[in-house]
């Protein structure tokens, strides 16, 4: 195996413990760094993410073996129709990217916050309805993060935008159409194109939900 292969292994399995390492870093880049309130809201939203992803994918971390479950009835909820690489992919690959860009262009290029903070409200959305609708539970992995740091962050968002009227009718369309796009493309379609039942990317069984691990 080379050196490359056993990075991509590793990150397979742990980018989200590397990302709870970025969000103390994040966090003390805040406090030692003056930010305006719009660049404030955009880096505690990328934080979020952080934290959100930890809550998925590994404490409780049940995630993915429910969304391949709820959402995809799927007989081989470790692997398929999302994997460990798919995840990767979309979560950092895409992800990190884009909420880090808009924690440090956003407030200059208003489409591009307004981008990130769509997807968080997507998931906000996602997890308090969706999934526990179609899998008649009131919790999921990444519920709290969503309600309790999501959830308030975007208000506050939408809040300083139309306080300070800092965004244009352009600004508004290019954000929610590149959020609208980006939880298509980057989330659904990234999971369909991804998909393999004889993938070697195989998530361990705390990744399924507890009732699915007795079996």
């Amino acid at each position: 195996m080379t050196r490359l292969n056993k990075i991509m292994s590793w990150l397979r399995q742990h980018w989200f413990e590397l990302g709870l390492g970025l969000a103390l870093a994040s966090s003390i880049y805040l406090c030692v760094t003056p930010s305006s309130p719009l660049a404030l809201v955009l880096w505690l939203n990328l934080i979020a993410l952080f934290l959100h992803q930890f809550e998925e994918y590994r404490y409780p971390g049940y995630f993915p073996g429910m969304i391949n479950t709820v959402m995809f009835a799927s007989q081989a909820p470790d692997r398929y129709p999302l994997n460990p690489n798919s995840a990767l992919l979309i979560n950092v690959a895409l992800g990190w990217a884009i909420y880090w860009l808009a924690a440090v262009f956003g407030a200059q290029f208003i489409w591009l916050g307004i981008a990130a903070i769509f997807v968080s409200c997507g998931n906000v959305l996602a997890h308090t309805f969706l999934f526990n609708l179609k899998g008649k539970t009131v919790y999921n992995p990444g519920m709290a993060t969503a309600l309790l740091l999501f959830l308030p962050l975007a208000l506050y968002f939408f809040l300083l935008l139309w306080q300070n009227q800092t965004a244009a009718w352009f600004d508004w369309l290019g954000g929610i159409g590149l959020g609208l796009a980006l939880t298509y493309l980057g989330i659904f379609k990234m999971i369909d194109w991804q998909k393999d039942k004889r993938t070697p990317y195989i998530f361990p069984p705390r990744c399924l939900p507890p009732a699915s691990r007795k079996k």
